[in-house]
């Protein structure tokens, strides 16, 4: 099965989303379509930088959809994961399935909508032990990384996924889950700074979807779903 994947976010998405997938769910053939990498050059192809989420993604997918099927490719599922940053999950998938379907020749193809709520971040968090507390930068203050993460920022490391609210002045979450865990390891001299691009990225090819499912429902529901697509 070929699935066409468009997800928001940046480098971290690059380098650790598709491995992940690849190695969690083998009986499929992923592709990704964004977010990709610009290009060297005068007239970079904007629509298909980094950044892209809710309403940016959905108008750049349709556009990447309208691209591809005008070129005659084809894929058996058209998969898409976000970050939540703390919207309503069916206010997006509605967004998201409606920019699928404005595009000619989509009525036939399923698809899938997941998200992290309320970053890709939460799914660390959940697998914790099995990441930043075994990780060469972390692991000699990843106790006092969770501590600090608990008590000043009001991590819920059970139910990571319902950290922070949604802040209309935002139009995200109050606070970022990633910068929260980017300060902890300031505040705890780590031996590297947490990074996004590097950290997150490393961890996604790592994390168990089975220990992350046991604490993110969200999470849960899209593993369950994808793992039994055929």
């Amino acid at each position: 099965m070929v699935v066409w994947v468009f997800a928001g976010g940046g480098e971290s998405e690059i380098r650790g989303l598709m491995p992940f997938l690849c190695k969690t769910y083998k009986h499929h053939k992923f592709e990704r379509k964004s977010p990709v990498r610009l290009k060297p050059g005068p007239h970079p192809p904007v629509q298909l930088g980094y950044g892209r989420t809710g309403k940016s993604l959905a108008e750049q997918m349709a556009r990447i959809l309208r691209s591809s099927l005008a070129s005659k490719e084809r894929c058996d599922l058209i998969l898409v994961i976000d970050d939540l940053d703390c919207h309503d999950p069916n206010q997006r998938r509605t967004l998201f399935t409606k920019a699928i379907r404005s595009v000619d020749g989509t009525a036939d193809i399923p698809h899938d909508i997941g998200f992290a709520s309320p970053e890709l971040e939460a799914w660390i968090v959940a697998a914790w032990d099995h990441t930043i507390a075994q990780d060469v930068d972390f692991r000699s203050c990843h106790q006092a990384m969770r501590q600090w993460l608990a008590t000043q920022k009001s991590v819920p490391f059970d139910t990571p996924e319902t950290f922070s609210d949604f802040d209309q002045d935002k139009n995200s979450c109050r606070e970022k889950l990633s910068e929260a865990i980017i300060e902890s390891s300031r505040h705890c001299h780590a031996r590297e700074y947490y990074s996004k691009a590097l950290h997150t990225a490393r961890f996604l090819k790592q994390i168990s979807p089975q220990v992350v499912s046991q604490k993110c429902p969200l999470f849960r529901a899209f593993h369950i779903r994808l793992s039994q697509t055929q």
